[in-house]
């Protein structure tokens, strides 16, 4: 029987992991930090902790064949400290651990927004890091680290995911923009005519599932994994205006210029008291990606069944019974590091 482990089994895309590998006939473990917020209706083994603890790390991949890492400090701009010491060095080592064990397979999740857009059509292509963004800098390491580490023994796949939407909803762009919407000062930007690939957390389960069991992965394995149909920034806020009435933009702009703009919030942010209204990172998420689901479908036999509609529609069902306030653009700390 075929022994998986899922690191941050307990977040968005962990649990939906699990729960896509249920009845899969496999051995899961979950590996989180605190199993106390895993679903009620885990029954498998877990394997609490913490990976930056290496007695931790050591026992962690014993009797393991297949690792889907899905654990992430995630910060959508600055933070560059942070995302390093708590997801980039983490990730190194459990990657070069895995490797040093023959681990079979090792799962990755990336974001399609990692690609460079005229290139993003194709999954196998090579992310281009920004500075504007820290943490997208080192998914794009990791990403070579992977390439760089294929062609022994262990498989390194990589699932570049559309937009998180749906339930056990996590840090994304959705829950961020929705209360910005209702300031009235979000803009289009270049008419809203960009793709927003908004993918359910069910799907991309599904996705890792397909992956972690498929019996013919080796090397560098790339796929983009995105739904059948993918709206445009301005089909996506026309829909939340009429189902959930939230407010459409009153002007447009450029993307130069709403660059610029989120800088100069990036900029104003330590001397006023709430969080920018727009980063840079933010208009990098509406940039086109030119991304389609069709090698995931002949590859993997993977097809996203939850329309993007019905995906925001379980995550603002969710959102709005339990964001009682405006979610940070960054995940708290681990309580070791706030001393």
């Amino acid at each position: 029987m075929k022994t998986i482990l899922i690191t941050g089994a307990n977040g968005f895309v962990g649990s939906h992991i699990l729960a896509a590998l249920q009845g899969k006939g496999v051995r899961t473990i979950a590996a989180c930090r605190d199993a106390s917020k895993l679903p009620s209706w885990y029954q498998g083994e877990v394997r609490s902790g913490d990976l930056r603890d290496p007695a931790y790390l050591k026992g962690l991949l014993e009797g393991v064949g297949v690792v889907c890492h899905a654990a992430a400090w995630t910060s959508l701009w600055g933070h560059a400290k942070e995302s390093r010491e708590l997801f980039y060095q983490p990730t190194m080592k459990l990657l070069d651990a895995c490797v040093a064990a023959r681990i079979e397979r090792f799962l990755f999740v990336s974001t399609t927004s990692a690609a460079a857009p005229d290139a993003s059509h194709d999954p196998q292509s090579r992310g281009i890091a920004r500075s504007l963004w820290p943490h997208l800098c080192h998914v794009v390491a990791i990403e070579d680290a992977m390439r760089e580490r294929a062609g022994g023994t262990t498989a390194m796949v990589n699932l570049r995911c559309g937009l998180f939407a749906g339930e056990r909803y996590g840090l994304g762009l959705l829950p961020i923009l929705l209360p910005r919407l209702k300031t009235h000062l979000v803009p289009w930007v270049a008419g809203g005519k960009t793709a927003m690939p908004i993918m359910d957390g069910q799907d991309i389960g599904r996705a890792f599932a397909l992956a972690a069991l498929h019996p013919r992965l080796a090397g560098y394995e790339a796929f983009n994994i995105v739904g059948a149909e993918i709206p445009s920034v301005h089909e996506v806020l026309v829909f939340l205006s009429q189902e959930f009435g939230y407010p459409l933009p009153h002007f447009g702009v450029p993307f130069p210029a709403a660059y610029v703009f989120g800088w100069l919030m990036e900029k104003l942010d330590p001397f006023v008291p709430w969080e920018p209204l727009v980063t840079r990172s933010i208009i990098h998420l509406l940039e086109e990606v030119n991304v389609s689901g069709e090698d995931a479908a002949a590859r993997l036999g993977f097809r996203a069944q939850i329309h993007w509609k019905d995906a925001i529609r379980r995550q603002l069902a969710e959102y709005q019974a339990t964001q009682k306030t405006h979610m940070k653009m960054f995940r708290p700390l681990p309580e070791a590091n706030r001393h």
